[in-house]
């Protein structure tokens, strides 16, 4: 499926943003970017919406759009109720979740086989959103898939910039293995786990997410 330019532009700006081409506090200029990006105000404005809605952008009404990453404190506060909300999910989907959703899960583990032996964590994290996404709505709560999708959405840059430290494609790919194993035997609480450690950013993980924000701001 074809993505949507604005998709692609937030993706863009995403990057420029978390490598410091875009320093914090600065002002996005709407007629510059749509000039470098060739195209018309209304993609480049719904990109500004998607930067808005992971928190690296504030939208100020009659001045702007400007860049804002969140400290260390508020990423950890934000990572561990979407740890929560996953695990929770995991929890339900385990008693609900269809023959037919465990082997989507099984081809959108494949995909992401696939882009780790390719070594490219973009198409990884497309697969990886496609996952979540069953998961979420295999709960079978449709409040919880809301909110699940609406803070992961906000968290979007900072997994996709995870996924670039050496070795965690393969490590999390091995983790979505121990995911869908839970689930297929219906172990609640396993499946609970495994996603709550494949989610949370702890110990090791939130060293190499902080060391990778300090160094794209540098």
């Amino acid at each position: 499926m074809e993505r949507k330019r604005s998709d692609i532009i937030a993706d863009e700006l995403e990057s420029l943003i978390l490598d410091g081409s875009f320093s914090d506090g600065e002002r996005l200029d709407e007629s510059q970017l749509a000039e470098r990006f060739k195209v018309s105000r209304t993609p480049l404005r719904e990109a500004f919406q998607r930067l808005a809605l992971s928190g690296l952008a504030e939208q100020i009404p009659r001045r702007g759009v400007f860049v804002r990453q969140p400290g260390p404190v508020e990423l950890i506060e934000m990572f561990e109720v979407m740890a929560a909300l996953e695990a929770l999910c995991g929890e339900l989907a385990a008693a609900r979740i269809t023959d037919e959703a465990l082997e989507e899960l099984r081809a959108a583990n494949l995909r992401c086989q696939q882009a780790v032996e390719a070594r490219d964590t973009d198409a990884y994290y497309r697969e990886n959103e496609c996952f979540h996404g069953i998961l979420y709505r295999q709960s079978g709560n449709g409040f919880l898939e809301q909110e699940s999708r609406r803070l992961h959405r906000r968290l979007q840059p900072f997994r996709r910039l995870q996924l670039r430290v050496r070795g965690r494609l393969a490590q999390s790919m091995a983790e979505h293995e121990a995911i869908v194993d839970a689930l297929e035997a219906g172990d609640a609480k396993g499946a609970a786990a495994a996603l709550k450690s494949h989610v949370a950013v702890q110990g090791e993980k939130f060293h190499h997410l902080i060391a990778s924000l300090r160094q794209a701001a540098e």
